[in-house]
């Protein structure tokens, strides 16, 4: 039977529609990530559903149902069902299965929900937010620097349950990764758990670092020779996509905290070592996040602070020349009178002596202004 066959079996178990409505819901559905050869062409929410024993993966049976409950009666593997933002309806009868709380159910299809760990009895549902960078040729004012998304994770003893929200954060490779490490996939739901959170929390660092050479470009130019004509459109986009970045990152370090020091019951005190290590790492993608907003705001600052200086440059250019217009308005003002009796009005060198005064005046203050760099 077809994976779309399981999951309008699984729904069939809950209370919301009937077995025909969720079918017709899941064959229009055809929002799949099929970026990678591990997705599964569905057209459902479903990406993927795969049953593993002592880290190696096992035969599925005929539908979703039967896969878990095989899991269960060997007592010791475990179910992994991966989701691509299902409606609720289609994630009504997997809830059911594997009793979820309907809280942590409502986080999972709504998204927009902040990195966080919860508890429901024994199971655990966690939420990270995804984030990669978006390649772009040139920086404006308006460019999308940071793309986010979120995974959410329900870990309970035999299953690992994760629904995925955006176009990117694919989890096939991530899965294939896990496979071909046995010893470390046999630890159960936990270790898928780490390895989501180390996937994630690494993609944090490659961002940052991405980020960094957009800051260091913004940071040339305005330190450039004409960096008063820089575009603080530029800052301050940067300062909006570190935003959003640290919405991601930031809040995620007390759940990654909690997973390596508290004792949950779901997770093996072996893979508490490695989320120690995960916590680091996203440690260190907070702390070079708030320096780099730091540097933004001194990239700010110096940005004002050098239109300020060419602001005071030019309007004592504009002081020095209005001086010197002065001399020639005054002296041409004086005589432009119409008075009968007028010092040196019908001597014959009256005008060149003006000239001459009006050339040596504006020479003078010339040479000042040149002199003091108002010029």
């Amino acid at each position: 039977m077809s994976m779309a066959g399981n999951l309008r079996r699984v729904t069939s178990l809950s209370k919301v529609g009937g077995l025909r409505k969720v079918a017709r819901l899941t064959r229009r559905r055809a929002r799949v990530d099929l970026s990678h050869p591990a997705r599964s062409p569905l057209g459902s929410a479903v990406v993927n559903c795969v049953a593993y024993e002592e880290g190696a993966r096992v035969p599925a049976g005929r539908d979703l149902v039967e896969t878990v409950e095989r899991v269960r009666k060997a007592d010791g593997g475990f179910v992994w069902l991966g989701l691509h933002e299902p409606t609720e309806v289609e994630f009504a009868g997997i809830a059911e299965l594997f009793d979820l709380h309907p809280l942590a159910v409502e986080d999972a299809v709504d998204a927009h929900q902040r990195p966080k760990l919860e508890r429901y009895g024994d199971t655990l549902f966690a939420v990270f937010k995804t984030v990669c960078y978006v390649e772009h040729t040139e920086l404006t004012a308006t460019s999308e620097v940071v793309n986010t998304g979120e995974i959410m994770v329900f870990v309970g003893r035999d299953f690992v349950v994760t629904v995925r929200h955006g176009r990117h954060g694919s989890l096939g490779p991530l899965r294939e990764e896990l496979e071909a490490d046995p010893q470390q996939l046999s630890k159960g739901p936990a270790a898928v758990l780490h390895a989501i959170a180390d996937h994630v929390v690494d993609d944090y660092l490659n961002v940052t670092a991405s980020v960094q050479e957009d800051i260091d470009e913004v940071e040339t130019a305005v330190f450039a020779a004409d960096g008063a004509r820089a575009d603080p459109g530029h800052i301050y986009q940067l300062k909006r996509e570190l935003l959003e970045l640290k919405r991601a990152v930031v809040p995620l370090g007390r759940p990654i905290m909690d997973l390596a020091t508290r004792p949950i019951r779901v997770i093996d005190p072996e893979i508490q070592a490695y989320f120690r290590d995960v916590s680091d790492h996203q440690l260190r993608a907070a702390e070079q996040i708030a320096a780099f907003d730091e540097l933004l705001n001194s990239i700010l600052q110096a940005h004002l602070a050098q239109v300020s200086v060419a602001q005071n440059e030019d309007m004592r250019k504009i002081t020095a020349w209005a001086a010197l217009i002065a001399v020639p308005t005054m002296v041409c003002g004086v005589y432009g009178m119409n008075f009968e009796h007028m010092p040196e009005l019908h001597w014959k060198f009256g005008y060149p002596l003006a000239i001459g005064v009006i050339a040596v005046a504006c020479s003078t203050l010339y040479r000042g202004f040149k002199r003091n760099g108002w010029l």
